[in-house]
């Protein structure tokens, strides 16, 4: 079973990745549809409620817990590991139900008061039902984890960026999306199919789990099993979650605009504008492009076997200090690469229709603030699934709570500087960082040295290859003209990666490096 890490981390780097591009896809497709408009903010924001419900119950807090407990009756006792999956995700379609049907009530009363015309609200209530569907296909994602199967999961969000394209795609061409009008149907025919992509995605996985899982209903059976990890959850939402929550953070300040109708602070010029939302929201998608391909694929791959491990402790340690060096092996060089050609990667990605050179600009100078921490997001993913597997979830939670503290406090301090929207970025990586060196601390109650020798070596080299591939990428960079075209961008940026790529894989062979194998795949 250890020996699965590599290949596990493989399937799930190999098909993320490609759910990944179609995601790129999509938003280029939105960005040259819509740009950094007000109507696109007002898009990212709905979007945003669903998928913070994803990651912190879904992907987070209860997927989290749920693992552990799950993984070992599955082994032990697999028809109540069947009843107890068949009540929790009863019991979580009943109460996220119940916050839909509240939800929707809330904001028909605030679109009320605004005469219900908010596109921001409406959009909200239209993609609302996209939450129920998303936190279950998360938890589906989960059993199937467990039992081995880490491809359909990873596949489940194709089904999402093909419906978006699709509706963004075919309505626009219907309606010409030239006036306001053929612009708020097109977006709400994107919203609507982001549901449909819900069911699609259940459907999915359900037809996925059919032979591994008997769907049993005995309560009494797997109710104790259902405490245990609704116990777990509660100090898990802040620990797992923390990145989510300061992303969420991010959004709720840089749609201030929109939240409360209004561009004014306590008497003041808020700094932030109405589109600020869709800038933000294009530079993490850009940011998350490396961080949901590799790390989060090491870290979905990891989290069931150190829960397999959690009383060997040898075999424990030995897994994380693994895991630890593959993602700064992956970590370092996608942060120095990102700062580099974050402009000539935006403007292949997004420029177009009627994202202009100058949103460009803006995407990228966010984008910079958050590739610092690529690394870190990385590293902390692998730490904090570490503590889960042994049941610590005080452990996280604490330093979780003083990262979501300060990112506040630097979101609505620096904002108001020249950084501008961009500090938004910049607090999250400086949280993440600081994140790091806590956990990687705290680590070391369950760890053998987390960052021994041998980590440290490696981390070492990894970065002095990320420091002489950024070099090699910034000389080339000086002899690339700037384009102007989606194909002279993409062959601007492909020039780049594949400099960056023979440089930095290049010195790995050299050096011997284990973690280029294991990065693909290979013991």
């Amino acid at each position: 079973m250890p020996d699965r890490l590599e290949s596990n981390t493989r399937t799930v780097t190999l098909v993320t990745a490609c759910s990944r591009l179609t995601g790129l896809a999509r938003d280029a497709v939105l960005s040259r549809l819509f740009g950094v408009s007000e109507l696109m903010s007002d898009f990212w924001i709905a979007f945003l409620v669903p998928n913070l419900f994803r990651r912190l119950f879904g992907e987070g807090a209860i997927g989290a817990s749920y693992l552990p407990v799950y993984t070992k009756l599955s082994k032990s006792n697999p028809d109540q590991a069947g009843q107890l999956a068949s009540l929790l995700l009863a019991g979580l379609l009943a109460a996220m139900g119940m916050i839909v049907l509240l939800g929707e009530l809330v904001l028909f009363l605030v679109s009320a008061t605004r005469d219900h015309s908010d596109p921001a609200i409406w959009l909200m209530m239209l993609m609302l039902p996209y939450m129920p569907l998303v936190c279950l296909v998360a938890i589906l994602g989960v059993m199937l984890q467990v039992h081995g199967r880490f491809g359909p999961p990873a596949a489940a969000p194709l089904l999402l960026n093909g419906a978006i394209i699709a509706a963004a795609v075919g309505v626009s061409l219907a309606t010409g999306n030239t006036t306001p009008h053929a612009k708020i149907v097109t977006i709400g025919s994107v919203a609507g199919a982001v549901v449909l992509a819900g069911v699609l995605q259940a459907a999915w996985l359900f037809w996925s789990l059919r032979k591994e899982v008997q769907w049993t209903w005995n309560r009494a059976e797997a109710s104790a099993p259902l405490r245990r990890v609704l116990l777990a959850a509660g100090p898990m939402l802040l620990g797992i979650g923390v990145l989510q929550l300061n992303t969420f953070m991010d959004g709720i300040i840089a749609s201030y605009p929109t939240f409360f109708d209004t561009d004014q602070f306590l008497g003041w010029q808020y700094p932030l504008d109405t589109g600020a939302m869709a800038v933000l929201s294009f530079a993490q998608r850009l940011y998350q492009f490396p961080l949901g391909v590799f790390a989060i694929s090491v870290a979905t791959a990891i989290y069931p076997l150190l829960a397999l491990q959690a009383e060997d402790e040898s075999s424990f340690s030995d897994t994380v200090r693994r895991g630890l060096r593959l993602v700064l092996f992956i970590g370092l060089p996608a942060s120095i690469g990102l700062i580099l050609v974050r402009e000539p990667l935006t403007a292949c990605v997004y420029q177009g229709g009627v994202f202009t050179s100058a949103d460009t600009m803006q995407v990228s100078t966010v984008l910079l603030g958050y590739a610092v921490a690529i690394w870190a997001y990385s590293a902390n993913q692998v730490l904090t699934r570490a503590c889960y597997a042994k049941l610590d979830t005080r452990t996280p939670v604490r330093i979780a709570v003083r990262m979501v503290g300060l990112n506040l406090l630097l979101n609505v301090t620096l904002i108001w500087t020249p950084l501008g929207i961009a500090a938004l970025a910049w607090s999250t990586g400086i949280c993440a960082i600081l994140q790091f060196m806590l956990l990687l601390k705290a680590s070391r109650a369950h760890v053998q040295n987390p960052f021994d020798v041998v980590v440290a070596r490696s981390a070492l080299r990894s970065l002095a290859l990320a420091i002489a591939m950024g070099i090699g990428v910034g000389f080339v960079m000086l002899g690339l003209e700037t384009g102007s075209t989606f194909l002279e961008h993409l062959l601007q940026l492909g020039i780049l990666v594949v400099v960056g790529t023979v440089i930095y894989g290049g010195g790995a062979m050299l050096l011997g490096m284990p973690e280029l194998k294991w990065a693909l795949g290979r013991r």
